[in-house]
C-alpha cells in the first residue's frame, strides 16, 4: 500500500473566516463542499470542517485523510496489519471512502477511487 497524500482536518468556528489564511498560506484557493452536515472547504493539504457541535463531533474524531491510489487494497492491508475498519468502503461525493482504527489507536480516513 503505498499513501499518495496526507490531508490535515483542522476544525473551525467560521470558515469564512478562517478560509482567507489558509489560501495565503497555501497559496491554493479553497473548494468548498458538504457532507454529513458538515461544511468543509480543501485549501492545499488542509481540510476545513465546521458546522453543528453534533455534526462535527462525527467527523472531528478522525486525525486525517490518507489518499491512496487503490482504496480496497489498503484497507485489506490495513485490516490484515491489525487496523479495525470503523467505517466499510462506501462511496461519496468526490469518489469513495473507509475510516479505519490502527492497532495503535489513531483514527484515519482513507480516500481513493
Amino acid at each position: 500500500m503505498a499513501i499518495d497524500s496526507v490531508v490535515v482536518r483542522q476544525c473551525v468556528e467560521d470558515l469564512d473566516a478562517a478560509l482567507p489564511f489558509y489560501e495565503k498560506l497555501t497559496g491554493s484557493a479553497a473548494s468548498r463542499f458538504a457532507f454529513a452536515g458538515v461544511t468543509l472547504a480543501s485549501v492545499g493539504p488542509f481540510l476545513l470542517f465546521a458546522g453543528s457541535d453534533e455534526a462535527v463531533q462525527r467527523v472531528a474524531g478522525v486525525t486525517a485523510t490518507l489518499a491512496v491510489a487503490d482504496l480496497d487494497a489498503a484497507v485489506e492491508e490495513a485490516g490484515t496489519g491489525g487496523a479495525e475498519i470503523v467505517t466499510p468502503v462506501q462511496p461519496t461525493p468526490h469518489g469513495r471512502r473507509a475510516v479505519l482504527r490502527h492497532p495503535h489507536g489513531g483514527v484515519f480516513e482513507y480516500v481513493g477511487p
